[in-house]
């Protein structure tokens, strides 16, 4: 599973991923352009959300399952947020992401 965020300037960033607990993780205030493969937790759907800062501008989240293209929003001015989502293939080894 690959969360790419494109753009320039700064936007927070929550994701899903595996972790010791279970929650979203957060970026704050992370330099755009941005990447990350990850895992995603068995039972849960991909995600990532952003929000720009109060500078604005322009940033698109998108994100790939397995190398295909799944989804894809863009957020605009300041404090402009987008949200990306898709499920998960239902496959054996859909736990991978």
């Amino acid at each position: 599973m690959t969360y790419e965020v494109t753009g320039t300037g700064t936007a927070d960033l929550t994701y899903q991923a595996r972790s010791e607990t279970g929650k979203a993780t957060v970026v704050q205030g992370s330099r755009l352009p941005w990447r990350k493969t990850v895992q995603v937790p068995v039972g849960r759907d991909p995600l990532i959300s952003i929000v720009l800062d109060e500078h604005g501008g322009t940033a698109r989240c998108s994100l790939a399952i397995r190398g295909h293209h799944a989804q894809s929003a863009t957020a605009t001015g300041a404090f402009g947020r987008a949200t990306c989502s898709s499920p998960l293939p239902a496959t054996a080894d859909s736990k991978q992401g």
